[in-house]
């Protein structure tokens, strides 16, 4: 697909996919989203992990005003539901995805942000879900961005709107890593690359896994976890596994079971 709204780079067994609309502030309408959620289900099992970037000073402003402007109720909810789509779409693909954040993410930027896997940020980056002081409280960004940081804290960052720093984002929880701008693309390839060895296959069915379970009370948890982790032990990369190590020797990934 010719994309006009991102760049998509294969780069060895990772993808890069890279936000370019700087002059519009990397603003999400619903073509930037179509585009994005088409660049990572479309993404080969070949490719271990992907990195979501972006270009200018703002990694994303959120909805397109200008877009959503005179919209009727059925178009809204038309553009939000390919936006949760989009969102959904980076915990159900098997790759793994790292956020690489420089400068503001808001609302839907945000939300974009806090659907990835793993997130590193630059010291200079920021996070705001701002509708809480305007008109339209961040409903959906919420969604994605209350999960990690808990009740509390993201009560006050939505009524607030206010912009919490990257080292906040930190201690919140809201991200992984925090580093000099200068370091930001080898620090987010860095933790890619960790997160991405071993089997691709064990960890797109791990990463799955651990999304259902967490949103589960313990026992269910627990039920549904023993259940995968058994039929993933019995055959393939699974029991190649603990026979590699039994084994003394390096294990030898079908990548495919």
């Amino acid at each position: 697909m010719d994309y006009q709204n991102l760049t998509y780079e294969l780069d060895g067994e990772h993808v890069i996919i890279t936000l370019n609309r700087p002059e519009r502030r990397n603003c999400l309408s619903a073509e930037v989203l179509k585009e994005l959620e088409h660049a990572m289900r479309s993404t080969s099992e070949d490719v271990s992990g992907i990195v979501l970037a972006s270009t200018g000073p703002v990694f994303s402003s959120g909805h397109d005003l200008a877009e959503m402007r005179g919209m009727s109720e059925e178009g809204l909810r038309d553009l939000f539901s390919v936006c949760t789509n989009t969102m959904l779409a980076m915990a159900e693909i098997p790759q793994v995805v790292v956020a690489q954040v420089q400068g503001l993410a808001t609302a839907a930027g945000a939300q974009l942000v806090a659907s990835a896997d793993l997130i590193v940020a630059a010291e200079d980056a920021g996070f705001a879900t701002p509708g809480g002081k305007g008109g339209l409280f961040c409903h959906t960004p919420m969604v994605a961005v209350a999960r990690p940081i808990g009740r509390k804290r993201a009560m006050e960052l939505a009524l607030t709107g206010d912009v919490i720093d990257a080292k906040t984002a930190l201690e919140w929880g809201l991200v992984n890593r925090v580093v000099p701008a200068a370091e930001l693309e080898d620090a987010t390839r860095d933790l890619l690359s960790r997160a991405t060895r071993g089997s691709r296959y064990s960890k797109g069915i791990g990463k799955q896994t651990l999304y259902k379970q967490m949103d589960m009370d313990v026992a269910g948890a627990y039920e549904h976890s023993v259940d995968v982790m058994a039929r993933s032990a019995a055959v393939g990369d699974g029991a190649e596994w603990p026979n590699a190590f039994l084994d003394k020797r390096p294990p030898e990934w079908s990548h495919t079971h």
